[in-house]
């Protein structure tokens, strides 16, 4: 596959963890494309993947979401799995560059009004109090409060025997 990029590997990688149980729609894919980079990238540039990928036989679209093909999983497998994001797109590009497409696949009918429309969706449903559940939880941080302290339930190793 010629040429690629980071956002080929990036929409792999969003597309594998949003569609993991069922086929995804855009705004979860663009939700984990978030989750994973941080920043959404430009829509152009994420709508040329699409057809990259739709033309190269690795995504495909079922009832109005989108999936992996098995190919492109193939290409998913044996990514070490604690990895930074970083990373895992580099080993995505490599795989990518070696994969050669048998024939060609017709492409996936996506413009920029979509994508930019699931774009801002998402950034609409961030806003809500709706909790997005392909973002990581915040860590609690426990303050020394001293009303509230460790209960003493005897000794550290159990009751005393007596003998």
């Amino acid at each position: 596959m010629y040429p690629i990029h980071d956002v080929d590997a990036l929409l792999l990688l969003a597309t594998l963890l949003a569609s993991k149980r069922r086929p995804a729609d855009l705004v979860e894919i663009v939700a984990a494309a978030d989750l994973l980079d941080g920043d959404i990238v430009s829509e152009v540039r994420l709508v040329e993947a699409f057809r990259r990928f739709a033309t190269h036989g690795l995504i495909a679209e079922v009832e109005g979401r989108y999936t992996l093909t098995p190919e492109a999983q193939a290409l998913a497998v044996g990514l070490p799995k604690k990895a930074d994001t970083p990373e895992r797109i580099f080993l995505i590009r490599e795989k990518l560059s070696a994969y050669n497409p048998e024939d060609k696949h017709p492409s996936i009918p996506l413009t920029v009004e979509q994508l930019t429309e699931a774009i801002l969706a998402h950034r609409a449903a961030g806003k809500t109090g709706v909790r997005n559940l392909l973002m990581p939880k915040p860590k609690v941080v426990e303050e020394d409060d001293p009303k509230r302290r460790k209960p003493q339930w005897g000794r550290p190793f159990g009751p005393r025997r007596r003998g």
